[in-house]
């Protein structure tokens, strides 16, 4: 039985990612602020003897320090940030707070506990709009256009260092948008709320055009429970994703198809971008992933999908 931490662990992630380290015989400890994450999440598994739900604001690094004061953790999954792109671009106190301090707080945390071993939850948002690249994870000059891009990409920068000055073993995800059950924002999310509230008409930002990878969320606990399994020495990148992708327009179509809407009129706001920071297209070069043996089970559209039916049986 390994010992873990899971920072954002009543996040949509964090939520799906604990269920698998529990089967699975691990000791969770999850810590989440409900900032993005819910209480119904966190208490899905307090029957559990091997789960403990500690609410905590992790920016605060001497808090989080005092609350896991000599603790031991096999492993550190740090999911925790604002997710929330859109809410971000608003303010970018928030991304400074709960995306780079968040971070700071996790590698201090290990610094002083002797913990070697980490998972970081990274983004595409990190390559900034790079339109028309097919994107290793070796490509360069990387410029972040949203205040969360530039939050994590700082991440990865300190995360770096502390691998290099404390020996650490580190696995860094970069995946593009993640959907599935327990979903709890997005564009998926933010359609659904629409058509509640006006089942005839549709708004839907940008032009529709904006094409994306989304990636099914038991692909990417899969392939984040296969690779932590046993981390090399130093920091590992990876692309994590499909090789396929779903526009803006077809999400709302199988959206309404799903879950029944008829005759429903789109209305778009126009422009290539949903909102200031929104990259509208990129593509993935997933060779370094594939080569390990995993490839994710559902293409871009099938893990849409499958999302609505779920959304579907949470609202009937």
């Amino acid at each position: 039985m390994k010992k873990v931490l899971v920072t954002g662990g009543a996040g949509f992630i964090g939520t799906n990612l604990i269920k698998k380290l529990l089967a699975d015989g691990n000791e969770v400890y999850s810590v989440d602020n409900f900032t993005i994450g819910t209480p119904e999440h966190a208490a899905l598994f307090k029957d559990n003897n091997n789960y403990h739900f500690i609410e905590l604001n992790i920016d605060n690094t001497e808090e989080f320090l005092m609350k896991f004061k000599d603790v031991n953790f096999d492993m550190v999954y740090h999911l925790a940030a604002n997710s929330d792109i859109q809410k971000g671009g608003q303010d970018p106190r928030v991304d400074y707070r709960d995306t780079f301090s968040t971070t700071r707080s996790v590698l201090e945390l290990m610094r002083q506990n002797d913990i070697k071993k980490l998972f970081f939850a990274s983004t595409s948002a990190v390559y900034g709009d790079m339109s028309g690249e097919l994107i290793t994870e070796n490509i360069g000059n990387l410029k972040p256009i949203s205040y969360y891009g530039g939050a994590k990409f700082a991440s990865e920068g300190y995360i770096s260092a502390y691998t290099f000055m404390n020996d650490l073993s580190v696995v860094v995800f970069r995946f593009p948008n993640v959907i599935g059950p327990c979903l709890t924002h997005g564009v998926i999310h933010d359609f659904v709320k629409k058509l509640k509230s006006d089942p005839n008409k549709l708004e839907i930002l940008g032009d529709g055009h904006q094409t994306k990878p989304y990636i099914y969320v038991d692909d990417l606990v899969d392939v984040i429970v296969k690779m932590t399994e046993n981390i090399p020495k130093g920091m590992g990148i990876y692309n994590i994703g499909v090789d396929s992708a779903t526009s803006v327009t077809k999400i709302a179509d199988i959206v309404c198809d799903v879950l029944g809407y008829k005759g429903v009129t789109y209305k778009y706001t126009g422009g290539n971008v949903g909102w200031k920071g929104d990259v509208p297209k990129f593509q993935y070069n997933l060779d370094k992933i594939h080569k390990t043996g995993w490839r994710a089970k559902y293409s871009s559209d099938e893990a849409v999908r499958k999302t609505c039916e779920w959304v579907k049986e949470q609202v009937l």
